[in-house]
């Protein structure tokens, strides 16, 4: 995490930080992990932590196992109740409910940290996230994309990374992905080293999205070329793909 803050500038000193914590392993760890960088990463910031509960099948998420982590590291959280589950499975009824339910959810993260006074919004995308938005948009919609490690809110997602300070500055909020380099056994492995608590949401689409299905193909690709994750994620790198 340390090395893409550094690499990508992803932190400068006075930001206040909000955690987008879902729940799951992966926010988990960023926000017990960015509470451990601020004890020696030499760029003081703030913290708090934001839950969007989306209320999927109407039933709000039981999130006293968050609330109890973060007062014990005196970490201010705030939970946010949405209809966005209602919103997504029974008035749009949508075809790909994640799209619309994550834009959702982005936005009431990004409200709630504006009106904190954050201007940073960390969430927790892995690598392995990122290649698996690569191979959705390249096999699926026949494009080459992929989400930034930095992104400028209010603009589209273009992946152009901020080349200087003042350009930071003009921008209200920007979503910084510090575990972007890590690998996803890596974080479940810690998550359960560290016992962190998780929350199921209890998303209806949980395992059926688009998603789910580039995991397995680059899971089945990996047993015919071992290094195909490595290489996809060192041609976007290189190629400077979303400002990588």
């Amino acid at each position: 995490m340390r090395r893409a803050i550094n690499e990508y500038h992803m932190l400068s000193p006075g930001d206040k930080v909000a955690v987008g914590v879902s729940g799951g392993k992966d926010s988990m760890a960023l926000l017990c992990a960015m509470w451990r960088l601020k004890s020696f990463l030499e760029i003081p910031f703030t913290l708090v932590a934001l839950t969007v509960d989306p209320q999927f099948l109407g039933a709000a998420a039981q999130l006293s196992s968050i609330a109890q982590f973060c007062q014990q590291r005196d970490i201010p959280f705030y939970p946010i109740q949405t209809d966005i589950g209602s919103v997504v499975f029974e008035l749009r009824r949508e075809e790909n409910p994640c799209s619309l339910c994550s834009r959702m959810r982005r936005g009431a993260l990004t409200g709630m940290a504006q009106q904190l006074g954050c201007n940073k919004l960390a969430l927790g995308h892995h690598q392995d996230d990122a290649l698996e938005t690569f191979v959705m948009n390249l096999l699926l919609e026949g494009r080459l994309y992929c989400f930034s490690p930095v992104t400028d809110y209010r603009e589209p997602d273009t992946g152009i990374r901020p080349q200087s300070a003042q350009a930071q500055q003009r921008r209200p909020i920007q979503v910084i992905r510090p575990m972007i380099f890590a690998r996803e056994w890596e974080i479940q492995k810690a998550a359960l080293e560290l016992q962190l608590p998780t929350v199921d949401l209890g998303c209806p689409n949980d395992g059926l999205s688009s998603r789910q299905w580039a995991k397995e193909w680059l899971s089945q690709q990996q047993q015919q070329i071992p290094n195909i994750r490595q290489h996809i994620f060192g041609a976007m790198r290189r190629n400077h793909l979303c400002g990588w």
